[in-house]
């Protein structure tokens, strides 16, 4: 916004998923047993993609903009509790996470908006390389890692805003690239059937 003039128009468009970094720090807080996210991520590691047919919807969190509005909760599905583990409920939640932002992104293409390159902070979801994994393969997208987080930005923002910085150059002058995560094509199929389950059980609600 700082950056938008009549000349040089900024505008964009804002992806808003209200249960996304909540469920996560839900499932430590009620589930993980003491575990931190970096223990958590490891576990949901050892699950393979589609966490064995364990769906989780990560709308707990209010009115949802992508789902026009409506207050569906979350929702677990296809639990079984002689398979399914801690670690498969911690790789289901990233996975649903990663499908609510496939959701949107179709969602954003169907108005000419084609997101085809990801950039963002080492921070949050973006720490698990689950998340990561997941997110890439079911978007076809790749995403790029960069020093920074949501706070540095908000701070850069305002400087720019205010006149601190006299180019947008100099605000920017010390982020780099921290890493790349790319599609997994032995992993699309996996991906792709759980998607198809997740948006049926979407449809469901």
């Amino acid at each position: 916004h700082v950056n938008h003039s009549p000349v040089n128009p900024r505008l964009g468009v804002l992806l808003c998923i209200n249960g996304t970094g909540i469920l996560n720090s839900w499932l430590k807080r009620n589930a993980g047993g003491g575990l931190g996210y970096d223990e958590m991520n490891v576990l949901a590691s050892e699950v393979e993609p589609g966490s064995d047919g364990l769906s989780v919807l990560p709308f707990g969190n209010g009115a949802e903009r992508i789902l026009m509005n409506r207050d569906v909760g979350c929702h677990i599905s296809g639990l079984n509790f002689n398979r399914h583990s801690g670690a498969h409920l911690f790789r289901a939640a990233q996975e649903g996470i990663a499908f609510s932002f496939r959701y949107g992104l179709d969602i954003m293409q169907e108005t000419g908006i084609d997101a085809g390159h990801i950039r963002a902070g080492m921070a949050n979801m973006f720490l698990s390389p689950v998340f990561r994994e997941a997110l890439s393969c079911i978007t076809g997208t790749v995403i790029d890692l960069y020093n920074t987080d949501g706070s540095v930005g908000a701070a850069r923002g305002a400087g720019i805003g205010c006149g601190f910085y006299e180019s947008t150059a100099e605000a920017f002058a010390g982020l780099r690239p921290v890493g790349t995560t790319e599609p997994e094509p032995s992993l699309s199929a996996a991906y792709t059937d759980a998607y198809g389950k997740w948006r049926e059980l979407l449809k469901s609600v």
